[in-house]
């Protein structure tokens, strides 16, 4: 599929989506097409220029995958016209009640199509490798506002039919639509957010430096090739951070802590618009090409804006997470290299910080060994040469060779590309990111620990970044006494930023301090950020009486979350 145009009218009453999709075709005289499809209930099936119902098969329904539906063509045949209905099992949308959103007025519906999930609302050729443009006419109740990974509006209309279109060709899983009670405010030129009318002036001064990024983003890797860049703001039952998806970022509510201090990652789904959106991973084999790219990215843009300092806390707070989930997977080694094998796996999988950290630890170890002017240069041409390709990791390394090392044998050995993408855990002799500002925290955090009262200590202006690396360093076996002192004299357990309440109550868990287990169970009922949420269970599974807690909690809770949240925490919660 090259093209496709589709018309959908959504049903908030019934929970679906009614379609139709035209697609466009380009093949050579192929006997069949075959589209992806999930949990969806194919109406019909036209081949464009036919009078009669074209014939069609469904394959049997095989895990994650769902079915292929095949198609027979005539060999003159260019469009085919598919008619279709989402099911409840439709796995990417989520549809909220009015007291699930921030107005609790309207209802709210929000799609995650990646990894593989797009076919579960739309039939699609569901891979990375495959782009097409589109446009959607899309029908909603006409006191709601529907957005789109498109062009957008930025108010209302009367009528409730608004139409979309997007002109670049985009993956299957960049697909993303967003229906609920919105209004916009500008943040720039080319930057704007939309939210919920409640929570609109607090993400409006939370993303205000996005048009800044947007520069600084430019400067370093060239033209932003997408028109403009919006943020949405979603209820807190989105299971990510972000999701890039092209023109309008998806983000999660629990990065507006008041103080700017959570927008790095703001910063990573929009380098997200050149590093997967502009060349995409061919495979999610070559997931780390992604993200990889993409925390580097982040990570200048952040060190641009705010300083190297800034940016090297953020490095280190990634190589502590780096160092953690090599610990986890442990026992599957290979699920540490930065290429893949995900065969018979739900894709979702390799969703670690293999891909984020470990791919960027990578291109900073190609930074320092040929230079800052260098490695820029490599990777301009890189997005410049692909953009609006899709690339695997095997094209990256013939990249690599060509444009960097150069028949360099010294520098193909320092390099040791073989070692970073193909072998287990982190090649040898890798130095941690070294945070000037954190070795403060860390005077600090030795002066409690050898009896200066916690109320005394030297925090005042700490960001988030720093309360993070003090409580990810607080020592094991902490004494209730410890606990409480810390919490008087911070205020962790009624924190307002997600970020340091979720690893405060995760220390609360660990500890059993039992005055943090109202917020705890408030926080699990509220959030379905799964970054969140996953550390949170897990702490709670560690023993018999937290396994109660986390079955009572998880019942209540899950109502609130998103499948992608809920298919590894059925798994985990063994439901």
């Amino acid at each position: 599929m090259t093209h496709a145009d589709w018309h959908l009218e959504l049903d908030f009453s019934k929970k679906t989506i009614k379609g139709t999709g035209l697609y466009t075709l380009q093949h050579q005289g192929a006997p069949e097409v075959i589209f992806d499809v999930r949990h969806l209930q194919i109406t019909g099936v036209k081949l464009v220029g036919q009078e009669q119902e074209a014939e069609y098969h469904l394959t049997e329904e095989e895990p994650f995958l769902g079915q292929g539906l095949h198609i027979a063509l005539r060999e003159d045949t260019r469009q085919v016209e598919i008619r279709f209905v989402t099911t409840p099992q439709s796995a990417a949308l989520q549809w909220l009640e009015p007291g699930q959103t921030a107005g609790k007025t309207h209802p709210f519906l929000f799609t995650q199509s990646q990894a593989i999930l797009a076919r579960t609302w739309l039939p699609c050729q569901d891979s990375p490798s495959v782009r097409f443009t589109y446009t959607a006419r899309v029908q909603v109740p006409a006191h709601l506002l529907p957005l789109m990974s498109a062009d957008n509006p930025q108010e209302k209309g009367a009528t409730g039919e608004y139409f979309f279109q997007m002109e670049q060709p985009i993956p299957s899983y960049l697909l993303s639509l967003a229906v609920g009670d919105l209004a916009f405010a500008p943040l720039g030129q080319r930057c704007g957010v939309y939210a919920e009318p409640a929570t609109l002036e607090a993400a409006a001064y939370e993303f205000a430096d996005t048009e800044k990024m947007l520069e600084a983003a430019e400067d370093l890797y060239g033209p932003y090739r997408w028109g403009r860049y919006d943020l949405l703001v979603l209820p807190p039952s989105f299971p990510f951070g972000g999701m890039e998806n092209p023109k309008l970022t998806f983000c999660t509510p629990t990065i507006i802590a008041g103080d700017r201090s959570l927008t790095s990652l703001v910063a990573h789904e929009l380098a997200h618009s050149w590093s997967g959106n502009l060349v995409t991973n061919a495979t999610w084999n070559d997931f780390w090409m992604n993200e990889g790219f993409t925390v580097y990215f982040e990570r200048r843009i952040m060190e641009a804006l705010y300083g190297p300092a800034y940016a090297e806390m953020l490095h280190t707070l990634g190589y502590q997470d780096l160092q953690l989930t090599l610990e986890e997977l442990r026992d599957k080694p290979q699920d540490t290299c930065l290429h893949l094998n995900l065969a018979g796996r739900d894709p979702d999988e390799g969703l670690t910080e293999i891909a984020y950290e470990k791919g960027n630890a990578f291109l900073r170890h190609l930074e320092k060994l040929v230079g800052r002017d260098r490695f820029d240069l490599f990777v301009n041409r890189y997005f410049s040469q692909f953009r609006f390709q899709s690339m695997d990791t095997a094209g990256f390394e013939q990249f690599l060779e060509k444009e960097l090392i150069n028949g360099d044998d010294t520098l193909r050995q320092q390099i040791n590309a073989a070692g970073w993408i193909h072998a287990p855990g982190l090649p040898a002799g890798q130095l941690p990111p070294k945070a000037v500002l954190f070795e403060k925290v860390a005077q600090e955090l030795e002066k409690w620990q050898h009896g200066t009262a916690a109320q005394d200590l030297a925090t005042h202006g700490w960001s988030t970044h720093e309360w993070l690396y003090f409580l990810t360093n607080l020592p094991q076996g902490l004494t209730q006494a410890q606990l409480e002192e810390l919490d008087q004299a911070f205020g962790f357990t009624a924190s307002g930023n997600a970020e340091v309440q979720a690893e405060w109550l995760r220390h609360a868990i660990l500890h059993r301090y039992e005055a943090a287990y109202p917020a705890l169970e408030a926080f699990l009922v509220r959030v379905g950020r799964r970054k969140f949420l996953l550390p949170l269970y897990k702490a709670l599974l560690q023993t018999p009486q937290g396994t109660a807690q986390a079955q009572a909690i998880y019942q209540k809770a899950r109502p609130n979350y998103h499948a992608v949240a809920t298919s590894t925490l059925d798994a985990l919660l063994n439901r």
